[in-house]
């Protein structure tokens, strides 16, 4: 055959050959199965165009990603320090459309894998992710207490805790989200215009799991509680109803049974992770005032934000900027997912407090509608006040955290009704807590409450007193405040037997 000829033949075979690649790259080919890939999937049209991939599968990590498709393009990866997770960097044009698309992946030996990943379009405008204000009332649950409407999820196969026990108080009691979807009548006929909820995802811990703050897979509904079309139902018919879905976050901890936990990803992926690796707890100091005190060492710092809650929660490190990304982009694809109007971050000052600032302004500038409200239990309002969106802060430190909670005023209002009444007693309380308004940027985005799943039920506090625990729900209705209302409350329910248990606090409704 001629030189000529061969050249061409050669060139042919090679168009053939990328022209089967090509096809098989656009999806022709079924979807190989990795271990893992999160976020599952995204949306076009967001402000913020880039997207990194957590992805998980045996020696991925020096794997070549390609990807072919209009307004999507890799931007970088990166290995980690286990082999066994790559992290890609991806950007997604303004002009990209919706539609689902393959990754591949080359491995080192050879081997190809195929990823199908969905770019989704949003359900809504950005501006109609409409938050809460003082114009609302709250709606407080403990999902597992509140009502069992389904029955076949009581126990799950496959979990380290089975079954229901409702002699113990903690054990799990087998309320569920289609038991609030079931409810959401009588929410709305008792006035509440939001829901919080506390945490719907993956407890899968052997102990205790019911409560929801030891989250195992931060993408997964626990399905004790359901699926995520149960929840996803939940907020549709919800907002149907004019009702508001909170959903309540933990960027602070994860449950020690997280999968991550086998093969942590970096390793300075968790705080303290050499003393967890060598079976050492290092708790953290609880001192949360280093974060305002203009003369706390960094030792002191470190020991408040970088400490575990207990040994059973890892505590995350949003240091890692890989951390740091995967936690904002799990409240984006929440929200989004659901539809929420607000979020409620647990345990606020002891994550990173730079991160939790950067974390909040990523959120609301894709939503500039949305409400945060922030845990900072403190009875002081300088304090409480520190965390708020435009404070005033000697160290500089711009939170962009619309909301915290008053764990001030509702001190104040329950020593006011207790105390007997003298100059610096009873009633007074209640004035001096409203006179230290002007510790806030803005009093009426503060949530205040009689109580709440962490506290003694306010007829409790109020020693049983039915007229004085009126008079304070009174109060926090009508206080330059948004008002959150504990489950049960309404019924009186109290937890004399054994004061501030959590266990019996969060009686069954």
């Amino acid at each position: 055959m001629p030189k000529t000829l061969q050249i061409l033949y050669l060139c042919f075979m090679i168009l053939i050959s990328c022209k089967d690649k090509v096809s098989q790259f656009s999806g022709e080919v079924s979807n190989s199965s990795l271990e893992r890939v999160e976020p599952s999937n995204w949306w076009v049209g967001y402000k913020e165009t880039s997207l990194q991939l957590l992805v998980k599968e045996e020696n991925i990590g020096k794997a070549k990603v390609i990807v072919s498709y209009s307004g999507v393009s890799v931007k970088g990866t990166h290995q980690a320090d286990s082999p066994n997770y790559l992290f890609i960097d991806l950007d997604i044009a303004s002009n990209a459309k919706a539609g689902k698309f393959d990754i591949l992946f080359e491995f080192e030996d050879g081997d190809e894998k195929y990823h199908t990943y969905e770019l989704k379009e949003r359900s809504r405008n950005a501006d109609e992710f409409i938050g809460f204000n003082s114009s609302d009332v709250v709606y407080l649950i403990t999902p597992d207490r509140f009502a069992n409407g389904d029955s076949s999820n009581d126990s799950v196969d496959g979990l380290r805790q089975a079954g229901i026990d409702r002699a113990n108080d903690y054990a799990r009691h087998g309320g569920d989200i289609k038991g609030i979807t079931d409810n959401l009548d009588y929410i709305e006929k008792m006035g509440f215009t939001s829901i919080w909820s506390s945490p719907l995802l993956i407890n899968d811990m052997a102990e205790q799991s019911y409560h929801g703050y030891a989250i195992t897979n931060f993408y997964q509904v626990d399905p004790r509680f359901g699926s995520l079309e149960d929840y996803v139902k939940l907020a549709d018919k919800a907002r149907e109803k004019g009702i508001g879905l909170i959903m309540d976050q933990v960027a602070n901890h994860c449950g020690l049974e997280h999968w991550w936990m086998k093969d942590l990803p970096f390793k300075d992926w968790v705080n303290n992770q050499d003393a967890f690796l060598n079976n050492e707890f290092v708790g953290t100091s609880h001192r949360r005032t280093v974060n305002q005190d203009k003369y706390a060492s960094k030792k002191d710092r470190d020991a408040m934000s970088q400490g575990w809650f207990v040994p059973s929660m890892p505590d995350l490190n949003q240091r890692n900027p890989f951390m740091a990304r995967y936690i904002t982009q799990n409240s984006v694809w929440w929200i989004e997912t659901l539809g929420l109007s607000g979020i409620r971050q647990d345990t606020y000052p002891y994550p990173d407090k730079q991160f939790m600032s950067d974390w909040a302004k990523a959120i609301m500038t894709e939503y500039p509608q949305f409400s945060i409200v922030g845990e900072e239990w403190s009875y002081n309002p300088l304090l409480i006040a520190y965390w708020q969106e435009g404070a005033n802060n000697k160290d500089g430190y711009a939170s962009n955290l619309r909301s915290t909670m008053d764990f001030a005023m509702q001190s104040n209002i329950v020593q006011a009704l207790n105390d007997e009444e003298s100059w610096n007693q009873g009633l007074v309380k209640i004035y001096e807590g409203l006179a230290n308004d002007f510790a806030y940027a803005s009093p009426k985005d503060i949530m205040v409450f009689p109580d709440n799943h962490d506290m003694s039920r306010i007829f409790t506090q109020l020693k049983g007193d039915v007229e004085n625990t009126k008079m304070a729900l009174g109060l926090m209705l009508t206080l330059p405040r948004i008002p959150q209302i504990y489950y049960g409350t309404e019924i009186l329910m109290e937890d004399f037997k054994k004061p501030g248990d959590h266990g019996l606090i969060r009686s069954d409704f």
